[in-house]
Formats: structure tokens, sequence, C-alpha cells
């Protein structure tokens, strides 16, 4: 197979005629990364659940800067949910040509207090909805020839931490998903991951921390949580033609924490 043509201005960040869809995109990273794809040139489908009014306000700041954008309602846990996004976003939008797998939870807890039903929870939101959202939109991917899909995973999916169990399994179960799938989906579909260190969103609140205390307890050299769009960049690369030659790859902005 020939190399492909890296000459000045073939290999750019334009997202542009792709549809992108971003899951847990009402905030956080998942909305950060939406204002960028947006900025890009993509076409945005912005999925929340039960969120209507951040993910309006999400999809309404894109369209204020020219996108095409809008929000789909689903949870990614159930099948049933994400066959009927899927299906409603292409027909709404076109082929969805590239996928970021964002929504997510955590939750910290002793692991012998965590219950069945709390490792169930954690388990299907940050690992099961990855499996169903890229069996739902791979399909169109092959017939296509072409796509690309961003998963969410984390540092803790790689260091592991105490009190966090179901988290760092969930994580670690997407960074080798990922890697199943670039294994097998590759040249023409190119999967990789982010494993972001701790971020500053709604799910982790960092007003109680200094930055003395974030070097000591959560060993993070640069001493401080990451902002969502720094991590947004990450996600806008891996969509992008420049990493073309990324598969299977888990990249960390994280500060440090984790250091290959």
């Amino acid at each position: 197979m020939a190399a492909p043509d890296i000459s000045a201005g073939a290999m750019t960040l334009s997202l542009a005629g792709r549809v992108v869809l971003i899951t847990g995109a009402a905030s956080g990273i998942g909305r950060a990364s939406a204002l960028a794809c947006g900025q890009a040139g993509a076409t945005v489908a912005v999925n929340h659940l039960g969120r209507a009014d951040e993910a309006a306000e999400v999809v309404a700041l894109l369209q204020s800067r020219g996108v095409h954008a809008q929000a789909f309602e689903a949870d990614v846990t159930r099948a049933a949910d994400v066959t009927r996004m899927v299906a409603d976003v292409e027909r709404e939008l076109g082929p969805i040509g590239a996928l970021l797998n964002n929504a997510g939870i955590i939750d910290d807890r002793p692991f012998l207090e965590t219950t069945e039903e709390q490792w169930d929870r954690m388990l299907n939101t940050d690992l099961k909805s990855v499996f169903l959202m890229c069996r739902a939109v791979l399909p169109g991917m092959v017939l296509r020839g072409e796509g690309v899909i961003v998963n969410i995973a984390s540092d803790l999916g790689v260091l592991g931490r105490e009190q966090f169990a179901p988290y760092c399994a969930a994580k670690a179960g997407v960074i080798g998903l990922t890697r199943s799938l670039a294994r097998e989906f590759a040249p023409r579909i190119r999967v990789n991951a982010v494993a972001p260190g701790p971020v500053a969103t709604a799910m982790l609140s960092t007003e109680h921390m200094s930055a003395e205390w974030i070097e000591k307890e959560l060993d993070i050299p640069q001493h401080r949580f990451a902002a969502p769009d720094e991590i947004a960049a990450t996600v806008l690369f891996l969509m992008s033609d420049l990493s073309r030659f990324y598969c299977g790859q888990v990249l960390g902005p994280n500060g440090g924490s984790v250091m290959p």
C-alpha cells in the first residue's frame, strides 16, 4: 500500500465535511471536544442523557459559530437507545465519520463497600457504552471504508488507585478494547484512546486541593488538574488527518502522572 501524501497542506486539523458524534457532550470534556471539533469544521451530534438544557446550550454556541449541530438524547448503556440514536444522527446529519466515546461517571469508595449494583453501574456507563457505541457505528464505517473512533480512558486505567476499583477496571477495559478494535479494523478505520489525568470538571471538584496536596497525594508533576479544553486538543488531534499513523495508541495528557 502506498504511503499517504504528507506534503504541505495534505494533513491538517480540519474536520470539514465530517459528522462527529460525541457521547456525554453536555459538559466537561465532551462539551469542550464538541466545541473544538465544530471549530475545526465538523458537523457535531451532541449526545446527552437528561441534560437537555445544557446540551441545547452547547448546540446554540456551536450554531452561533456557524457550525451545524444538533442534540440527541440517548442512554448509551442501552443497546436499543444506541441503535436509535445512531440511526437518528445519520438520518438528520449524515454518515458518522468520527465517534468520541466520552460518556462516563466516577465514584470513590472502599472496595469492600462496593456493591454489585455500584460495580455494574460503573462498568455499564464507562465500558459497556463504548462497546455498544462502537458496535453501532462500525458497520457504516466499514461499508464506507473510513472512520475514526476516539475513546476516553483515564490514567487510572493504567495506574490503578485505592478506592477507585470499578472505575480503574472500566478504564483499563476501555484501553484493552481500543487496542483490540484498532488491530481488527485497521487500516481504514483508526481507533485510539485518550487517557487524561484529573480534569477540572463538574465530576471532580478541585476547590479544596492545593498544589502541594496534588503533588503529594496524586503525584502530578505539573501540580494542577487539566482544563477540559486541554483534553479536547488531544481529541481533535486524533480525529484529524495529522494522526493518520496512530493506531491503537493511548495518548496521555496527564501532567506527568504517567510517564511510559
